[in-house]
């Protein structure tokens, strides 16, 4: 655990205990500072009854504390505990504001900032497992799912490797990442934000906290990206902020296995350019690339059978981040996705999807969406298939696969109209396929 003694003898009131919030209130008592703490759910108080105060922030009085610590699932923009916390000249800050804090008592080290709509968390991934691979003490933390409070301290030379929501950002006034990367901003999370600028503006917001000679590197698919990247550049020495350079690596990426696809392409890219700002020469970097494996749930290989492999990319939940995963595996002569699409929509319309539809042999929709993409697809793929569930889209994507083709879940959509998350989701997916062919997990030991 992350502990510093800037907070001993500090007071700070926690809203919401979940993962992050839990973990902070937990650093901070271990930092002697004073916790006072909620949630509305009794079970996730009973874990610091013996421990802080519990009272919920929004109806004591908040004169004294030095900062309202709130999870990114809090929505600032409609909360009543942003106009609370500002009638008693409180922040409102997050677990990633708390880190940044505590750096200064922390061993000498570096801290990485990966942010962007789509491909973060495979990017956060990578660069770790380069550095550890090059013998680089590393771990991330943030969005991947990991708190960063809750991690051992590295030593000294270690990096800390942040993958960054917006809503991370949000939180966060004073993180100087050593270097940083954008990968790319497309619609998502509007129902946060007052429109598209304000979301590509809190994206902007990580950037804006590093210090004028720290490196940032930027992708460049889209213009608000771009946009991000020339405002940076006005401030800094010539170099410390750059585009991607994805086309002097396009010629290594078939020997990188989990790697594959435009997309992943531009996460490389960024990787690389983050690992050598650190130090890491292309002697490690390179065959760090070929032996990364991925994530779960983001084009993770589930198995291989009968010449079909079967991919999980669950956390596609909108159009943008399932293209990527169509324009994968192109057709070579022919069609070889079978497309399994639909969930809990999060925007009308094939979106960037469109472009990619000659790759798909065949479409099987589920859930609320389903009939809207049978309708958006027919006639524009050569099938659709009207499935509802996850286990008859398996099936019959099963049946129809020839060797060679791909059997990909990469739905569009959120899941919680079917699934708690998009996490119980991919399961369900890989479950029912290494059910259905007798298969393990693509990579691991027999048993």
């Amino acid at each position: 655990m992350i502990t510093s003694p800037a907070f001993a003898g500090k007071r700070y009131a926690i809203l919401g205990l979940a993962r992050s919030g839990l973990t902070a209130a937990e650093a901070l008592l271990a930092s002697g500072a004073e916790v006072t703490a909620w949630d509305r759910q009794d079970i996730a108080r009973e874990k610091l009854a013996n421990h802080a105060r519990l009272a919920d922030p929004l109806e004591i009085d908040l004169t004294g504390f030095d900062g309202v610590v709130v999870s990114p699932g809090v929505p600032l923009n409609n909360h009543p505990i942003v106009a609370r916390a500002a009638h008693f000249g409180v922040p409102v800050i997050g677990d990633i504001e708390l880190f940044a804090l505590a750096r200064p008592c922390l061993p000498e080290h570096k801290v990485v900032g990966i942010t962007g709509t789509n491909g973060k968390s495979t990017t956060t991934a990578l660069v770790t497992h380069i550095l550890t691979e090059a013998g680089i003490p590393a771990l991330m933390g943030g969005n991947i799912g990991l708190p960063i409070l809750g991690q051992p301290p590295l030593p000294a030379g270690g990096v800390y490797v942040l993958e960054l929501s917006s809503y991370q950002i949000d939180l966060t006034y004073s993180l100087d990442c050593d270097a940083a990367a954008l990968l790319n901003i497309t619609p998502d999370h509007l129902d946060r934000y007052d429109g598209f600028e304000a979301y590509a503006a809190s994206k902007a917001r990580l950037f804006a906290m590093q210090g004028a000679g720290n490196f940032a590197v930027f992708g460049t698919t889209d213009a608000p990206t771009h946009a991000v990247m020339e405002r940076e550049a006005t401030r800094r020495a010539p170099g410390r902020a750059r585009a991607l350079d994805m086309a002097a690596y396009a010629a290594l990426q078939p020997a990188w296995p989990s790697l594959q696809g435009p997309h992943n392409l531009e996460n490389a890219a960024a990787a690389i350019a983050l690992v050598e700002e650190l130090g890491v020469a292309r002697a490690a970097w390179e065959p760090a690339l070929a032996s990364f494996v991925g994530l779960s749930h983001r084009m993770e290989r589930v198995a291989e059978h009968d010449g079909v492999l079967y991919v999980n990319d669950s956390k596609a939940t909108n159009t943008a981040s399932a293209a990527p995963a169509l324009a994968a595996w192109p057709a070579d002569p022919q069609p070889r996705i079978h497309w399994i699409v639909g969930g809990l929509p999060k925007e009308d319309g094939l979106g960037e999807c469109a472009a990619h539809l000659g790759n798909i042999a065949a479409a099987y929709t589920i859930g609320e969406a389903g009939p809207r993409f049978a309708e958006l697809l027919d006639g524009r793929v050569p099938a659709v298939h009207r499935c509802e569930a996850m286990g008859a889209a398996v099936q019959d994507a099963m049946a129809h696969a020839q060797p060679g083709d791909v059997v990909l879940l990469s739905p569009a959509c959120a899941s919680f109209d079917q699934f708690r998350d998009y996490e119980k989701r991919g399961d369900c997916f890989r479950e029912l396929v290494l059910a259905l062919t007798g298969q393990i997990a693509y990579g691991s030991p027999a048993a």
